[in-house]
């Protein structure tokens, strides 16, 4: 067999649309976690140097800062194992669901991985008891730890959900800056408004961000217009918008991986050889 031939035949059980998912979960997962948590970082200091006087009035707000960029910490830990699990699931998966059609008989560990998860021959033949090659072997254990996708189906189900809530999280800073820019916006064209500029405020307390004893708590007119100019604002803003498009792949890639696993799964229950309920 040439090796053209044979990069072929390997490519035949390869799960593509797992292999995209999990290169969309990487993405997404680096993307959220490294710009949300240098855009908290931008924050802080942003609120420290405009907004408050008194260390006390930002106090729990940089506590909930510094455990969201923990929670960060663990998610990207958790996400790059998981989504290497899924991909690994969704080449078990697929090669047994190939092995039903027809199209994933070449292979030492496929022929493996197949009669581990479709229940097929397991080294028995004419002959009696066949000694099983070592891939094999290998494969046939991996087999019985991966080669259930109704239960990688159900975990990504309650991680979508949970990421969900995550996703609407991570719009919120996002909105909250938006606001602060566009009335940046109508200080800098003070002929689209007919609001007084001393009147145009951007005021953490409304947001929650701050207690409303915080002093000065808002800042107004030109001092706003300001700190819009900064860099340290800029960056932050666009570092939030950076994070909430990585949430946004990262819950693309998750229901990618629903999908996949959903339809492996229902391939092999409904041809009565995959697991059971």
């Amino acid at each position: 067999m040439g090796l053209l031939e044979c990069c072929a035949r390997c490519l035949i059980g390869a799960p593509f649309a797992s292999l995209v998912a999990t290169g969309l979960c990487f993405f997404g997962v680096a993307l959220f976690c490294g710009c949300g948590h240098e855009a908290l970082t931008g924050t802080e200091q942003l609120i420290e140097t405009y907004f408050s006087k008194n260390y006390q009035d930002y106090e729990f707000l940089l506590d909930v800062i510094h455990g969201f960029q923990y929670f960060i910490y663990g998610t990207a830990a958790f996400f790059f194992l998981y989504g290497a699990l899924l991909l690994a699931e969704g080449f078990y998966t697929t090669g047994a669901v190939r092995q039903i059609f027809g199209d994933y008989r070449t292979t030492i560990c496929g022929k493996g991985l197949s009669a581990t998860v479709t229940g097929g021959p397991k080294g028995r033949g004419a002959r009696g008891p066949q000694r099983a090659h070592s891939w094999q072997r290998v494969c046939h254990c991996l087999g019985k730890w991966l080669g259930h996708p109704d239960k990688f189906v159900g975990i990504t189900y309650v991680l979508t959900i949970i990421w969900l809530l995550v996703f609407a999280c991570s719009a919120v800073p996002v909105y909250i800056y938006f606001n602060t820019w566009t009335t940046c916006q109508s200080i800098g064209n003070p002929t689209k408004t007919s609001a007084s500029i001393g009147t145009l405020c951007a005021d953490a307390r409304m947001y929650g961000v701050l207690p409303w004893n915080a002093f000065p708590g808002k800042v107004c007119g030109s001092n706003l217009l300001s700190i819009c100019k900064t860099s340290e604002f800029q960056m932050t803003f666009h570092l939030f918008i950076a994070a909430f498009v990585g949430a946004a792949a990262t819950l693309v890639s998750l229901v990618t991986f629903i999908i996949a696993a959903t339809y492996n799964f229902a391939v092999l229950r409904l041809m009565g050889r995959g697991t059971k309920f």
